[in-house]
């Protein structure tokens, strides 16, 4: 059964063995508004927890999404590109960014589960 973390930056990932499947929140999708382009990562890239791994660009901002967890790119959302809104309806689903071969199962631990991240969200909202 796959595993969801979430970071304070509102990105999650999906662990399920050594791949993740990585995100942003519902509560960022929905702070960004409409979301126009997403920038992502080149397979075979390596990168470290909290670098910086895609850009999303709404009609609001853009923003930096960051690697919640250490890994290699092995797969990218393409269906992105020609339909950045996806983002704005599935963003824990089909609205994923990346998918990274995770190099450090333990940094896992370091991430809220996602009532721990609902309890943080209430800390932030007016």
């Amino acid at each position: 059964m796959a595993s969801i973390g979430y970071t304070k930056d509102h990105e999650w990932i999906r662990v399920d063995g050594d791949t993740g499947t990585v995100g942003i929140s519902n509560y960022a999708q929905g702070q960004l508004g409409d979301v126009v382009y997403v920038e992502l990562p080149a397979v075979g890239k390596t990168i470290g927890k909290g670098q910086e791994v895609a850009v999303v660009e709404s009609v609001k901002a853009a923003s930096e999404v960051y690697a919640p967890m250490a890994g290699e790119v092995i797969a990218v959302n393409s269906d992105l590109e020609g339909a950045p809104a996806k983002v704005n309806e599935d963003a824990e689903g089909g609205g994923w960014f990346l998918k990274i071969r995770i190099a450090n199962a333990a940094e896992f631990a370091d991430l809220m589960n996602e009532e721990q991240y609902k309890a943080f969200l209430e800390t932030i909202e007016e």
